[in-house]
């Protein structure tokens, strides 16, 4: 998903997926975390992550048992047209 909650065009022309997995895993200070996409050319990208055992925000000296996190990254170009303005490849 992009900054306004909406999907890239499929098929993207950039796409990453992870997952990772823990038996336990305990964070001793919050995370900070931010994703920004940048560069040239344009481009349509968003990414988000579906959770089991482990909420969007994680509290400090908490446990987390049978962890799983699959993120996804997405990037569709849009490369400018000289007759058009921007368009997409």
């Amino acid at each position: 998903m992009n900054a306004d909650g909406a999907a890239p065009r499929e098929p993207a022309d950039i796409a990453l997926t992870a997952t990772v997995k823990a038996d336990e895993l305990r964070f001793e200070e919050a995370p900070r975390t931010n994703v920004e996409f940048t560069g040239y050319p344009d481009h349509d990208s968003g990414s988000g992550s579906d959770r089991t055992n482990l909420p969007d925000r994680v509290e400090e000296g908490v446990t987390y048992r049978h962890v799983r996190v699959d993120y996804v990254l997405v990037s569709t170009l849009v490369i400018p047209t000289d007759e058009q303005g921007p368009g997409r490849r």
